[in-house]
C-alpha cells in the first residue's frame, strides 16, 4: 500500500502547506479575534430527591453527595452558590 501525500481527515486542523490569511506587507486583513469571553451558566443549585436520599445539583453541572438529611442538602447547594 502506498500513499502518494499526507492524508487530511475531515475537520482537521490545515497543515503547514494550507494557505494562510490573505496580507498586504505582512499585515493580516483580518480584524483581530474580539470575540466575548463565553459566559458561564448561572449558579443556581436545587435539591432533588431519590428515594430515601436527598442531593443538591447546580445548573452549572455540579452535584453535590447523596445525604438523607434534606436540610444538609440544603446547605450544601447554599453553600455552592455562595462559594462557586
Amino acid at each position: 500500500m502506498s500513499r502518494t501525500g499526507p492524508t487530511r481527515w475531515p475537520g482537521a486542523a490545515p497543515g503547514p502547506h494550507a494557505p494562510a490569511a490573505s496580507t498586504v506587507d505582512g499585515v493580516c486583513d483580518q480584524p483581530p479575534d474580539t470575540a466575548p469571553e463565553p459566559a458561564t451558566p448561572p449558579h443556581s443549585a436545587t435539591t432533588v430527591e431519590r428515594g430515601a436520599f436527598c442531593s443538591a445539583r447546580c445548573a452549572c453541572g455540579w452535584r453535590g453527595p447523596a445525604r438523607r438529611s434534606r436540610d444538609l442538602a440544603r446547605t450544601d447547594a447554599r453553600t455552592h452558590e455562595t462559594t462557586a
